[in-house]
């Protein structure tokens, strides 16, 4: 069976010279792998964390969303995406979405603007980009930060231009084992606002300021204050090291997924029982080959009788009760029961196995 994820790996040859150097922590390797980040979005904001919830923790406390603000979320998400809201007490507001492509509706997010939340988190589903201008445009009108939660998008582009660099006021990236790049775990924030970054940088190492924290003999400075919420956020040296080398490979990586994207759309051009997702104004990654099944159950059943493991991907979270209650959405309903995705990742090599 040709699964729908797999981790890729490529050589590390300064693994053990990093293990044995005593210099583990946050340094060289870090900063080489959010300048190779700054380069590939073409933006100097970019942090590096060492998970990705620690990435949605930074990006919210930099904005100030505290125990008792409301965010706009999708359902449609990674339980990793909406989970740690609730850890900081965040009232979680959720939007439908767009039935065709799962992610946010505008008409849904701006019909609760009178709310008031704190923020809006845009999830683009498995890697699709959403109507990125559309609730941009809802976030600047009412003046509420919009978070592109990049969980399954890195690599994805929208009108040209790559997720991270599309006109949000923050975007962050996961970089567990099964995301391209990966380092393991970890993740990234990408802010928009200068001040807002420079401020993060804080936030991700506990409210330190590095340059004062210590003083002429190398001990604790009292006359450095801790004036901010911050968090132990900062990445190992081994897994940015991982991070810089996986970045000589991403575009290839990608580039593989985007051709085996095109041969599934012509093979599901002939099939009756599902039609890709449409990517309007967008080039997404592929990290997955997305298609709305007449008959979902049937459809992964006809896939994985081909050898190809289909599946679902995640469940509306909306369903979960720690959220507490939820009202029915449509577009939710919908998208649920109809998504079906195939592999299309870079272990996939589909030119002879579809004959098309």
């Amino acid at each position: 069976m040709i699964p729908l994820y797999k981790p890729f790996m490529p050589e590390t040859p300064q693994i053990n010279e990093i293990l044995k150097s005593g210099q583990l922590a946050y340094g060289k390797y870090g900063r080489a792998f959010e300048e190779q980040l700054s380069h590939y979005f073409e933006t100097s904001n970019v942090l590096v964390t060492n998970t990705f919830n620690m990435a949605i923790l930074v990006a919210l406390t930099t904005l100030d969303v505290k125990a008792g603000d409301t965010v706009i979320v999708s359902p449609m998400a990674c339980l990793a995406s909406t989970q740690p809201l609730l850890s900081i007490g965040v009232i979680v507001q959720w939007a439908d979405v767009d039935p065709m492509t799962g992610t946010l509706s505008p008409e849904s997010v701006r019909s609760l603007m009178n709310i008031k939340p704190k923020a809006i988190i845009h999830n683009h589903y498995c890697g699709y980009p959403g109507h990125i201008d559309e609730i941009n445009a809802i976030g600047n009108e009412f003046g509420i930060p919009v978070i592109d939660d990049g969980i399954e998008a890195f690599g994805s582009e929208y009108k040209g231009k790559k997720i991270g660099n599309v006109g949000s006021d923050v975007t962050i990236f996961s970089f567990n084992p099964v995301r391209i790049p990966n380092t393991l775990d970890g993740g990234a924030v990408i802010f928009k606002d200068d001040k807002l970054f420079e401020k993060s940088k804080l936030i991700r190492d506990a409210g330190i300021d590095r340059t004062q924290f210590r003083d002429n003999l190398g001990e604790i400075s009292p006359n450095c204050d801790i004036t901010m919420i911050g968090h132990s956020a900062t990445p190992m040296e081994i897994n940015t090291y991982i991070g810089t080398q996986q970045m000589e490979n991403v575009d290839s990586l990608l580039s593989t997924q985007r051709e085996n994207a095109k041969l599934w759309k012509q093979w599901y051009a002939s099939n009756l029982n599902g039609k890709p997702i449409e990517n309007h104004n967008s080039n997404p990654n592929f990290w997955v080959f997305g298609i709305l099944a007449e008959d979902k159950i049937e459809m992964i059943k006809e896939m994985r009788s081909k050898g190809y493991y289909a599946s679902g991907v995640h469940i509306n979270n909306n369903i979960y009760s720690v959220f507490g209650k939820s009202d029915f959405l449509p577009g939710v309903e919908y998208f649920s029961n109809h998504f079906v995705a195939v592999p299309s990742g870079w272990w996939v090599d589909l030119k002879d196995e579809l004959n098309v």
